[in-house]
Order: C-alpha cells, then structure tokens, then sequence
C-alpha cells in the first residue's frame, strides 16, 4: 500500500512462461495484489502463475490484447484496487518504476501516469527498431496536434491509473486488439484526467512480445483514426461511443458473461 491504497499489478499474458518469473521477482513489496489474465497461452504460462502465487484468470478463447486488459482492469476493481498498475510480463519495462507510477497518482497530483520510451532517449539503444521509432515519433505529432496535447507517446504499455478513471472511461467500447491501448490514453485526455510521464528504460530481446509488422501497420491506421474521432468530438462533428459519458463501463456487463 501507499498512503493506505491499495496498489494492484495487471499483468496481460500470452505465451510469457519464459519471462514471467523475472519480471514477478522484480515487483516491489509494497504492490498488494498481482493479477495475471492469461489470453489461452500455448505455453505454461498459467500453471507458473499459479506456482508464483499469482491470482490467476485464464479465458477459454483467446479475446486480444485490448480484451485481455478490460478483464485485468475489471478484475483489479473488483478486487478492491485503489491504483492500478500494467506490467507486461515480458520483462520488456523494469518492474522497478512501479513505485514511482503509482506515486504519481497516491499523491493526488494525477489520474494517469505513464512510463515513457521516448523521455530519456535511450529506447533505440534499448532495441527499439529503427522503424518504430520513427512510427512512434511521427504517430504521436501527429496525435498531439489533433488531440490538443503535448505527450511525449500514445503507445507506451507501462501505464498507472486511479480507480476512478477505470471506472468512469467508457473502456467496454473500446476495441479488443491493440488499438484499445490508444483510445484508453484518448478517453483520459478529452474526460480531462491529469497525466504524467516518468523516463522509462524499455529492452526489446527474442522473448519479449512485438507486434507484426502488418498488425504495425493495422494498429497505425487505427490510432490515426481514434485522434481524428476525438478531434472531430471536440469540434461536435461526431460523438463515438467510446468518448460519450453515455458509452458502456468495465462496471457494466461484461458482454462475455451473456
């Protein structure tokens, strides 16, 4: 705990079995609770999450990476988290910052706090491929002239909120692939939650997770078409359904439960 809230680990899982002991090792005491939501892993990934202690969710169909997280942010509500914290099981960012994230929203000062690739300069020197580097730098000037914010990257997945942004963004609309990390960082700049940026070192090696080149693509296309939505909000050309204060919550249904 910080300050008396409870501080809760997401991790969302597929195929980690070979770097997910490593990155639990290194999750700081003060963390309350880890959660692992395994998206129907071909490896061991759950039974070692359960021999680490980890409370443990594994789907019976593979849902994505954005499904995967609205079970993990729907599971750490339930179970009472205050600040919830993602970490990617892959050892890709250091579980070391984790105090620091969650500093940031315990102290009231933020909503969101986010571990940046891009602050301190090193993420090609971490492994970063030279082609997504300049995807992410060129995607988010693009992203902060048509949201009307000055982030330093959209695509970070080491990321910190409070309770009460999980429970007030409309996160059931969102969609259940990557892009859903995109619109999570959108929803929280046009609802007006605070965010903060701390330097985060990332490592990119053979067993941490990537994205595909095509799905790179897929998901660049889509984080344009999120920014001109929310633009297109702002002007009051369009209202999505996952920038209305009307749209559905991870507190609602969840669709898969039907």
């Amino acid at each position: 705990m910080i300050s008396n809230e409870r501080i809760v680990v997401v991790m969302p899982a597929y195929n980690a079995e070979k770097t997910l002991e490593q990155t639990v090792a290194e999750i700081p005491a003060l963390v309350d609770e880890i959660i692992l939501v395994d998206d129907l892993s071909k490896d061991d990934t759950v039974s070692l999450a359960r021999k680490l202690g980890l409370h443990t969710i594994q789907h019976q169909r593979n849902r994505g990476y954005g499904g995967n997280q609205k079970t993990c942010y729907r599971e750490a509500l339930r179970r009472g988290a205050d600040v919830v914290v993602m970490v990617h099981p892959d050892y890709q960012y250091s579980p070391k910052l984790i105090p620091a994230l969650a500093h940031c929203i315990t102290s009231g000062l933020y909503d969101v706090a986010l571990g940046s690739r891009i602050l301190g300069g090193r993420a090609l020197a971490g492994g970063m491929p030279l082609y997504k580097y300049i995807a992410n730098r060129m995607l988010t000037a693009t992203e902060n002239i048509l949201i009307g914010d000055k982030l330093s990257e959209y695509h970070t997945g080491y990321r910190a909120f409070s309770r009460r942004v999980l429970e007030t963004l409309p996160l059931n609309e969102n969609d259940d692939d990557f892009v859903f990390d995109n619109q999570m960082l959108v929803q929280a700049v046009y609802f007006g939650f605070r965010i903060a940026e701390i330097t985060c070192p990332t490592l990119y090696f053979e067993e941490a997770s990537s994205i595909a080149f095509g799905r790179s693509v897929r998901y660049g296309f889509g984080v344009l078409q999120t920014a001109l939505q929310c633009r297109l909000a702002r002007m009051g050309v369009l209202k999505p359904a996952f920038l209305s204060p009307a749209g559905k919550k991870l507190t609602d249904e969840d669709p898969e439960s039907r």
